[in-house]
């Protein structure tokens, strides 16, 4: 398919199983230290590993010294720990004495993307928000014009919600741009509706480029 990054997230993964979980930290992560370990090259830091799960075992894809993008929108809104605090003792060397909680509860994040996005599209459209849609909206591809919030990209903001629990229609195709269905979360429904996009931007609206089955989102 077209290479269009990530376009949504949940968290926890349903398919990131206990199982697959020791196997990738036997296989994979444990394997990564240790190599750079050896190589006297210690690594302090978020390590993001890219893994795709095959029938053979989940694969690395690429490694990245950064939190993953849109990965840490549903990461980090579950971490009940002080960010700051893990940080400074993963520099210190203190992490294996530091509690590191995550809340019992889930995460979701859905990519919004201009029609035609990731080949051709349209910018310049004008973003407003409403109190609601401020609270769960992480602003990407802008700028500002004219003292105006205008997008600027193909990808342009991503819509977080963190529940109890979450269910998600596993049919909808992320590239069809007439479905535009999105996780069945009352939260994520009303935060789209709340996120303005100016009369201009709103027949574009129904042609946004939506992740929505959970095994798409990576």
């Amino acid at each position: 398919g077209l290479n269009t990054g990530g376009m949504g997230t949940v968290a926890p993964n349903p398919y990131y199983t206990k199982a697959i979980a020791d196997e990738c930290m036997e296989t994979i992560f444990l394997p990564t230290i240790n190599a750079m370990n050896e190589e006297g090259r210690t690594f302090k830091g978020c390590l993001y590993f890219g893994l795709m799960l095959t029938p053979n075992g989940p694969k690395v894809i690429e490694y990245n010294c950064r939190f993953g993008d849109p990965e840490t929108q549903v990461v980090l809104p579950l971490l009940e720990s002080d960010l700051l605090t893990v940080m400074m003792a993963t520099t210190n060397g203190t992490l294996a004495d530091t509690e590191v909680k995550f809340a019992d509860k889930h995460a979701c994040c859905v990519i919004l993307a201009s029609n035609g996005y990731p080949t051709s599209y349209k910018k310049g459209f004008e973003m407003t928000f409403t109190d609601e849609a401020l609270v769960a909206t992480y602003v990407a591809g802008a700028k500002i014009d004219n003292d105006k919030l205008v997008t600027s990209g193909g990808v342009y903001t991503a819509l977080e919600v963190k529940q109890d629990s979450l269910t998600f229609d596993s049919t909808a195709d992320p590239y069809d741009a007439t479905t535009n269905q999105v996780a069945t979360v009352d939260s994520i429904t009303n935060a789209i509706s709340a996120l303005n996009l100016g009369s201009a931007a709103q027949a574009d609206a129904s042609d946004f480029a939506s992740a929505t089955a959970t095994e798409q989102f990576f």
